[in-house]
């Protein structure tokens, strides 16, 4: 799971086509280097992600450097502010348990939801949520569901 904030947490992502832009750069990258995305949630001033780097030789570190440095590059054009640092950090865990890992699934779908964005999480446009529930198992869906996110320790205070 990565989580990465915007410097200072500023709302650099503030408009739906910047919304749109950061989920297009981060799902190409995501392809480019054949990365597996579970569930990925984006706002203004941070994201979620769940990628798996198991069949794959890039690390994190490498795919997270590239992706920050296309979302400055993109960003900053379009702001006409060049040279501005625009992501400041990230934190990532590795997912090894089952149980860890369905918990933090829920915790991505539901985290616009977490920020009030929407009363639903499947209502927002940058989340996975709505995206899970028409591809997963009703079955899956109810697992993945039914794990208490209150407790998880992640990253965002923003």
């Amino acid at each position: 799971m990565i989580t990465a904030g915007t410097l200072h947490k500023a709302p650099l992502f503030d408009t739906p086509a910047k919304l749109d832009l950061f989920r297009d750069i981060t799902f190409k990258l995501l392809a480019n280097y054949t990365l597996s995305l579970r569930a990925w949630a984006f706002f203004k001033n941070h994201y979620h992600l769940i990628v798996g780097f198991e069949d794959t030789e890039v690390t994190h570190r490498t795919f997270i450097r590239h992706l920050h440095r296309e979302l400055a590059l993109r960003l900053n054009e379009i702001d006409q502010s060049p040279s501005r640092k625009v992501m400041y950090q990230f934190w990532d865990t590795e997912l090894t348990f089952e149980k860890s890992y369905l918990a933090r699934l829920n915790y991505v779908h539901q985290n616009p939801v977490h920020h009030r964005l929407v009363p639903v999480a499947n209502q927002y446009p940058w989340c996975s949520a709505a995206w899970f529930e028409r591809e997963a198992s009703q079955s899956f869906i109810k697992t993945v569901y039914s794990f208490k996110i209150d407790k998880l320790n992640v990253a965002d205070d923003f």
